[in-house]
């Protein structure tokens, strides 16, 4: 992502990203998937063709591009999933001031600042 960024708002091809990032192109074709199935980049067909993100470097959030290959973010399953002890339990407490400070701090990152 960080990649793109830089080429904002071309396109780059995946072959391209995957030689750079040295990941292998059927590897990087699954990533793309995800991501643009999440809306955070678009597919162009054709010769000069590739990924573009879908916004803009500095409107997109580190925590987005996370949760769409990650899945929620959460350090521990029972502070963000039904558990039977959550409410007596002073551990899950813990974990979900956690989660919300981690969830907090990813979102406020914003993908052009990771730019060099």
């Amino acid at each position: 992502m960080v990649n793109l960024a830089e080429a904002y708002p071309e396109s780059r091809p995946i072959q391209q990203l995957a030689k750079e990032e040295r990941i292998s192109v059927k590897y990087l074709e699954r990533i793309f998937g995800i991501l643009r199935r999440s809306e955070l980049v678009v597919s162009h067909k054709g010769k000069s063709g590739g990924y573009t993100l879908a916004q803009k470097p500095n409107l997109l959030k580190v925590g987005e591009i996370i949760e769409a290959l990650e899945g929620t973010i959460a350090p521990m399953g029972c502070s963000s999933s039904a558990c039977s002890q959550k409410d007596s339990c002073a551990s899950s407490k813990v974990w979900g001031i956690l989660e919300k400070q981690v969830r907090k701090t990813l979102y406020g990152i914003k993908l052009n600042s990771l730019l060099k």
